[in-house]
């Protein structure tokens, strides 16, 4: 059993942007911190403090990206022969079943969910209904407010 933690081809390439866009910028900062310096008394140098603080949270979020690109297991859905089942990265039409509104979402990992843009969770509950089944099966799950069901209209490896 492995730790790693799954992550769309998409999410790794947008997290090794951001990586790049900080590791960029940290040479910005330091010459921020330098000339901050300059200007005398650092306890009451605001400047200073803001750059310090910038560089902190900046080099926090290089760790961050760093762990998470190190303990991911990246899947490329698009490499993966379309089965008609609901798996890790597919995206997934549904009809919600008492109002015909239709929805799609594409399963990603924890760090890449973004509702509003149709990316969920493997890890939520509407997913782990979905996972495994196929078009034309309707899925159960308990949300925040109450039952629902969904049909599958279909599964898409794009």
């Amino acid at each position: 059993m492995t730790d790693r933690e799954p992550m769309t081809k998409e999410g790794e390439v947008a997290l090794q942007s951001e990586l790049q866009t900080l590791l960029k910028d940290r040479p910005k900062i330091s010459k921020a911190i330098a000339e901050a310096r300059e200007f005398g008394d650092l306890k009451e140098n605001a400047e200073y403090h803001a750059a310090k603080e910038q560089q902190g949270i900046s080099e926090a979020r290089i760790r961050e990206i760093e762990s998470k690109l190190s303990r991911s297991q990246v899947i490329d859905i698009k490499d993966i022969p379309e089965t008609g089942k609901v798996i890790f990265g597919a995206t997934v039409k549904l009809n919600e079943i008492g109002n015909d509104q239709e929805v799609e979402y594409k399963i990603v990992g924890e760090d890449e969910a973004d509702v509003k843009e149709g990316k969920i969770s493997f890890s939520s509950p509407i997913s782990r209904a979905m996972i495994g089944k196929e078009s034309g099966e309707i899925i159960k799950f308990e949300s925040p407010s109450g039952i629902k069901e969904y049909e599958i209209i279909s599964v898409h490896h794009i």
